[in-house]
């Protein structure tokens, strides 16, 4: 059977971001596992379960599935996490990932090992394709770098934080996700003329945003040949 396993954050994720492709996933009978950096339930972002923000019909759906899905409330230690038992690797988005899953070595790895080996393929959405700037190869060199990649753009970013960076809670942020993407010597491009952004590069597919959550999706199932 297909495994995939998703790496969420107990710091805010958005809830389509992980919702749309780990609900489209299981109903291609691939099964899910869900793994958090401590084995802690991960932490739905607020506002992207409030209604005025995302729709009432997708606040709904999110709040269901993170309140009843089994593995979001049941989920593995990260450090557990095996590579080799999985087909796929799922990294949803959120701010909350800038303070806990793109920083973890563990995650980091699994990332790598997804990208890298023969075997195996990641999904990074929004803010989590911020990993890929401290994800390095064993030679030291930055796994983006050379790669075509999208994520959450700067364009967008400043419509959220204040001048000091700090965002509606109040907390941080620690870095912007396309500065340093692009830093790590990616080609980035979020295509904002486009109403989806998703980009393939082997076996890396970095999508932009929550609405680009169903085509993430779908291309993860394609590159899965199912």
């Amino acid at each position: 059977m297909t495994a995939a396993l998703f790496v969420v954050s107990e710091h805010g994720y958005w809830g389509e971001e992980c919702i749309e492709p780990l609900t489209t996933l299981e109903s291609a009978d691939i099964d899910v596992t869900v793994a958090t950096p401590t084995g802690s339930p991960p932490v739905v972002d607020e506002r992207s379960v409030d209604p005025d923000n995302v729709g009432e019909e997708t606040a709904a759906e999110v709040r269901e599935v993170d309140e009843s899905h089994p593995e979001l409330n049941d989920p593995i230690r990260l450090a557990a996490a095996s590579p080799g038992e999985y087909d796929a690797v799922v990294f949803p988005g959120g701010h909350g990932t800038e303070w806990d899953v793109n920083q973890d070595r563990h995650a980091r790895q699994l990332l790598l090992d997804a990208v890298a080996g023969e075997d195996g393929v990641a999904l990074v959405v929004c803010h989590a394709v911020g990993i890929l700037a401290f994800t390095r190869e064993a030679d030291g060199s930055f796994l983006a770098e050379g790669r075509p990649v999208t994520g959450f753009p700067n364009d967008w970013e400043e419509g959220i934080v204040d001048e000091d960076d700090l965002m509606p809670d109040g907390r941080k942020l620690p870095y912007w996700v396309e500065d340093e993407v692009k830093a790590a010597g990616a080609d980035w491009d979020a295509e904002l003329d486009d109403d989806t952004s998703v980009t393939v590069d082997g076996d890396l597919i970095t999508a932009r945003g929550p609405g680009s959550s169903a085509a993430a999706a779908e291309t993860l199932l394609d590159a899965l040949d199912i």
